[in-house]
């Protein structure tokens, strides 16, 4: 994604199996969200000629952080951004922050949220540009939300996980939602064993298809495009929800 205005850029460096570490960057500087490992983020922003500025950690699982530590051997001043209550699994803090600090980034306004469920301490992180407020806001999520479902709960409950979807549904319709992992397909599919006729599901489906057939990442997505196809988002209420995890978490598509 380029915006003109703001001249910054994103971009989704796929990594590992399925995780994507996605870089933000603006004239010389890049801001990084959780570095799954460190050589290929090194690489890149090496052939790049940029210099890294930040990381944002959504939590704390090693394929957010792993490749932390070694970035700051290439980039030993690298602002480190994660949960205060987390200090001790995720290390190397240099600003650490709770629900709803505000902090300035790269001229973005990034607010911090707290959206507990798939681990007992996850943020996400919501940017709004300070020069262009007509450009889209950005939402990194990390695994709390993901294009046609939602994390599984390892450490939290059903009801912080609920709670945490409806605080993102809440963001303008208009935010670019930057999820963690390449699920949607797979999210999709399974969408569809639950509403088969579901019309905006199987149209978003056949566009993914076609993107990840030529090897494109189907993120980022957006709030009004997962109001129309994420259940989990389209849940009246926290039964329902808790019914659609439990489906998914046994589906084997």
């Amino acid at each position: 994604m380029y915006n003109e205005k703001n001249c910054y850029s994103i971009h989704g460096l796929p990594v590992l199996q399925d995780n994507i570490v996605w870089i933000l960057v603006r004239a010389n500087e890049a801001l990084v969200v959780d570095p799954s490992v460190a050589k290929p983020v090194e690489e890149w922003l090496h052939r790049k000629n940029l210099n890294l500025i930040g990381i944002l950690q959504t939590h704390h699982h090693e394929d957010h952080i792993g490749g932390t530590e070694g970035l700051l051997n290439s980039w030993p001043n690298a602002e480190i951004v994660a949960s205060k209550t987390d200090l001790k699994r995720i290390p190397f803090q240099t600003k650490s922050v709770v629900d709803m600090d505000e902090l300035l980034i790269m001229g973005c306004h990034v607010k911090v949220l707290e959206v507990a469920g798939h681990t007992s301490t996850h943020l996400a992180y919501f940017i709004q540009s300070q020069k262009d407020v007509s450009s889209n806001p950005l939402l990194f999520c990390g695994d709390t939300l993901f294009s046609a479902g939602c994390g599984r709960i390892f450490e939290g409950t059903i009801e912080q996980l609920y709670k945490s979807i409806q605080l993102l549904n809440e963001l303008p319709k208009e935010t670019k939602v930057y999820c963690a992992h390449e699920y949607t397909e797979s999210n999709l599919r399974w969408a569809l064993t639950i509403k088969p006729n579901d019309k905006s599901i199987n149209s978003r489906l056949i566009e993914v298809e076609k993107r990840r057939s030529k090897g494109l990442l189907s993120l980022p997505s957006s709030l009004e495009e997962e109001r129309k196809i994420n259940l989990f988002i389209r849940a009246k209420n926290i039964e329902e929800f808790a019914n659609l995890r439990l489906k998914k978490d046994s589906w084997r598509g």
